[in-house]
């Protein structure tokens, strides 16, 4: 059986340390929420602590998404659990052409954790929270055992609206239609693995981990056909466009010299053996665009800061009975892209 971790000799209450008494529901459950989670998250929704949150909603209809996150570390370059809890959320309202409104926040800790770590996430999610203009209406804190899982995992549920012509419609992708990303590729995934212990890699390369609403909103009002959106994380793009081309029983060929990366996270690749195609991304968008709006919606990427290195990567084909994804690799050959096998790179979203 796992050990409890040492709580720096002192498993009293007063210890700065996640204890079992925490999710007990009394004394020691009121002070965590009352002085390190409620604060940092308040308004009018959560404010009266009840079983769930009651919201008038605009006009529209209503998008409803969910995720657990499970990162490991909890901090990175560039980010953490916290904020990537609150982005993932809100990205995959944004994706689906949703006005996120409010999140569902649910806490599962571990003891032994350290509070200050606590007051660090929980910090990361107010301003991302803040940043992508959403609150955290309702939610939940748990806590478990020590097993050695990390820590601290975090489900979100996000809820918002939606206008009458969305979200997208992958069924109306022709032939000819360009497949665009907004921006670098890989910089997640390759920020959480080089932050682990051991591995002694020393790289510039950061988390992409943000909010998206904002440049989804300026690709819409872009005025062009955008067909499909949808953010890349695990599986990377090779993942998502493996699963687009078998949705819509088409051929997508990409460039590979279109594709963006930095020399930090083709670097990192190399060094660990990876595929930057298929590692994970938490603050870009994969869009597929009718072919005469492409540049039009490119141009209003590229008119955002997240999107400034957004690039038109690949093209839509033919209908085929054997639907794949294509490479056009820089020395002039072709190779078939393929989703991952299974976890390259273990808890990292």
């Amino acid at each position: 059986m796992a050990q409890s971790p040492d709580n720096d000799g002192d498993s009293r209450p007063g210890a700065n340390r996640i204890v079992l008494a925490h999710g007990g529901g009394g004394e020691l459950t009121r002070r965590l929420l009352a002085e390190r989670i409620v604060p940092k998250l308040a308004n009018d929704l959560l404010a009266p602590l009840a079983d769930g949150a009651v919201i008038d909603p605009p006009p529209g209809r209503l998008c409803m998404t969910t995720d657990a996150f499970v990162v490991q570390p909890l901090e990175f370059a560039g980010g953490d659990i916290g904020r990537l809890a609150v982005c993932g959320t809100v990205n995959d309202l944004a994706v689906m052409g949703a006005k996120p409104l409010a999140l569902s926040l649910a806490l599962v800790l571990e003891e032994g954790l350290d509070l200050d770590l606590l007051d660090r996430v929980m910090d990361s999610v107010a301003a991302a929270a803040a940043e992508a203009g959403v609150v955290v209406a309702t939610g939940d804190t748990k806590v478990v055992e020590y097993h050695g899982a990390g820590g601290m995992t975090i489900t979100t549920a996000g809820i918002g609206t939606l206008p009458a012509n969305m979200p997208p419609d992958a069924g109306t992708i022709a032939a000819g239609d360009a497949v665009l990303v907004t921006g670098l590729l890989a910089e997640h995934g390759l920020a959480v693995m080089t932050a682990r212990k051991g591995l002694g890699i020393r790289t510039t390369l950061r988390s992409d981990v943000a909010p998206l609403s904002g440049l989804v909103a300026a690709m819409l009002a872009a005025g062009g056909q955008v067909k499909f959106m949808r953010d890349p994380t695990r599986g990377g793009l090779a993942g998502l466009l493996a699963d687009l081309s078998e949705q819509i029983g088409r051929n997508i060929e990409i460039d590979e010299q279109a594709v963006p990366l930095s020399p930090a996270a083709r670097h990192a690749s190399e060094l660990l053996g990876l595929d930057p195609l298929t590692v994970a991304n938490e603050g870009k968008v994969v869009a597929v665009v009718a072919a005469d709006d492409a540049e039009k919606v490119l141009a209003a990427c590229r008119g955002r800061a997240l999107g400034k290195a957004a690039a038109i990567v690949g093209r839509i084909g033919q209908v085929s009975n054997w639907p794949l994804v294509e490479l056009l690799t820089a020395a002039g050959g072709r190779r078939i892209v393929q989703r991952p096998y299974g976890e390259e790179l273990p808890r990292i979203c």
